[in-house]
């Protein structure tokens, strides 16, 4: 179940706030600028499906999202449990970090978690299957795929280069709980 933690950034260990409902987790991301939208597959989809039949099956969410945000690349990343590259690909995220564009990311299936730092409060956001998350440009963040990362998400891109970070070198993410999914 997805779900929405918020703490002050020096306090780690005490939830401020929290919801477990779609609609409770997009009304407190809103006024941040985060959008937090609940897809369903137009077509069936399963474990293994090709990056066109994943893309196929939400196409008319993909097509307004292109077409409202101006995205010139949409791409589908799959990771698995045994990924020889697991921990690098885990590492390379975990630090806080923005980036010069909106990162959008919807997951078809699997979990991750995404924490926001913003105006002295961290947001936790557990993303599942279904669940799209647009974090503005700008905005500092870390996102921990957990150490057996399962997860097939659309990526949406403004930029060419797809994905590149921009790293604070703050410790601040090392303060906050990782990804441990049960």
């Amino acid at each position: 179940m997805s779900r929405l933690r918020i703490f002050n950034d020096t306090a780690p260990d005490t939830v401020l706030d929290e919801a477990h409902d779609h609609a409770g987790i997009a009304h407190r991301l809103e006024p941040i600028g985060v959008a937090f939208e609940q897809w369903q597959a137009n077509a069936p989809i399963k474990a293994g499906d090709s990056s066109e039949a994943i893309m196929a099956a939400y196409r008319a969410d993909i097509d307004r999202l292109v077409e409202e945000n101006g995205f010139r690349s949409v791409d589908v990343v799959s990771i698995a449990p045994d990924n020889p590259n697991r921990v690098e690909m885990r590492a390379k995220f975990l630090d806080e970090h923005f980036h010069k564009e909106d990162e959008v990311r919807f997951f078809v299936a699997g979990s991750g978690l995404f924490t926001l730092h913003v105006d002295g409060k961290v947001y936790e956001i557990l993303c599942e299957q279904g669940d799209l998350i647009a974090v503005p440009d700008g905005t500092t963040h870390w996102f921990d795929m957990g150490p057996a990362p399962e997860f097939v998400a659309i990526r949406f891109f403004t930029e060419p280069d797809g994905w590149v970070g921009h790293f604070t070198g703050s410790d601040i993410a090392q303060r906050f709980p990782r990804y441990e999914p049960r």
